[in-house]
């Protein structure tokens, strides 16, 4: 008889504390960018989300990992695009090999944070760099995101502080991988990844960074099978984020520019949504989904004058598009990858 093994349904104790970390993390991050009047207000308000949803500790590991993820995509983005941004085809093949280093780290578990996080940070580093017009700086954008990594590590331990874990957290073991299998889950990631990045360049999609993202997102599974069931947790998540920020609109109507109301809102939606995270497991699913859309719309789309009503309806169309497509562009490149000896993936239990 097959053993079914269910979710739990409530949060012991260090689940608990993680989700008040997470909730007050994102919310203490996007209030201290609109006091401050910080530009991309969408750092200040996801890397918080990332650092204490995709790790449940803090210690100097993931602090490193963490700063260095930031470092190493600021100076790609800034050699890149000061350099070679007038060269669309050798830009590109840059932009696959550092995303084949990135994954990489990733595939082999070696610091699978620093891989992360720096593919998620080139990804939109890239997307809003593109973007700047000629006579304009790309240094206020390397500087705010250095201002969010450095307000995010203490953020992080003002939260580890004020929401310690009761009990020992158990060391998570990562199978070990044939070099075949790395090798594909390497190509595939990258080569996606990249695809993203021509795709939304071409077509001048500048205010398609939640879609960007999202394609980025869901490869970090690593592999097609996980990959269909992520993008699949995507678009739930993405559905359900967008929802709540449009029920948030409403609750605020027009009072959008008194920050006391988005900031109580946006830490209600994250606590709920948190316990959602860590009941999957603390894994990139539908919760995590939940929480990073409407970090973004939050981050992005809310201030004195804005409103999130067409931001949330377009950021779902978009979403759904671009996971669809990603989707699609793993299977292929999956099932090619899989013809040759050398890079044929190995199921894992």
């Amino acid at each position: 008889m097959n053993k079914v093994i269910s979710q739990p349904t409530q949060l012991d104790a260090n689940g608990l504390r993680q989700a008040l970390r997470i909730a007050g993390g994102c919310t203490v991050g996007f209030a201290l960018s609109k006091l401050m009047n910080w530009p991309n207000g969408i750092f200040f308000t996801v890397y918080p989300m990332l650092i204490l949803g995709l790790v449940p500790i803090i210690n100097t590991s993931v602090i490193r990992q963490f700063i260095a993820s930031a470092a190493f995509s600021a100076c790609i983005v800034l050699v890149m695009q000061g350099a070679f941004s007038h060269l669309p085809v050798l830009m590109t093949m840059l932009v696959f090999i550092t995303f084949c280093f990135l994954f990489y780290q990733m595939s082999t578990s070696g610091a699978f944070l620093f891989g992360a996080l720096g593919a998620v940070s080139l990804s939109i580093q890239l997307h809003f760099a593109s973007y700047i017009v000629d006579n304009a700086s790309i240094y206020p954008l390397i500087l705010s995101n250095a201002v969010a990594i450095i307000m995010t590590i203490i953020i992080a331990i003002l939260m580890h502080g004020l929401f310690p874990d009761v009990t020992a957290r158990a060391a998570r073991l990562m199978p070990e991988k044939a070099k075949e299998s790395i090798r594909h889950e390497v190509l595939l990631c990258a080569s996606v990844a990249t695809l993203s990045f021509v795709f939304f360049q071409t077509l001048d999609l500048q205010d398609s960074i939640s879609a960007q993202a999202a394609s980025i997102l869901i490869l970090f599974s690593l592999c097609w099978k996980a990959a269909g069931i992520a993008s699949w947790q995507r678009i739930i998540g993405t559905l359900i984020g967008c929802s709540a920020a449009l029920v948030a609109q409403l609750l605020l109507y027009t009072h959008s520019d008194f920050l006391l109301f988005p900031v109580v809102i946006l830490w209600i939606l994250s606590l709920i949504f948190s316990r959602f995270h860590i009941l999957g497991g603390g894994a990139p699913g539908v919760g995590f989904g939940v929480l990073t859309t409407f970090g973004i719309l939050f981050g992005q789309s809310l201030g004195p004058g804005q409103d999130l009503i067409f931001s949330a309806l377009y950021r779902f169309s978009s979403v759904c598009l671009a996971v669809i497509a990603s989707l699609s562009a793993v299977y292929i490149i999956h099932r090619i990858l899989n013809r040759f000896s050398v890079t044929r993936h190995h199921t894992y239990d």
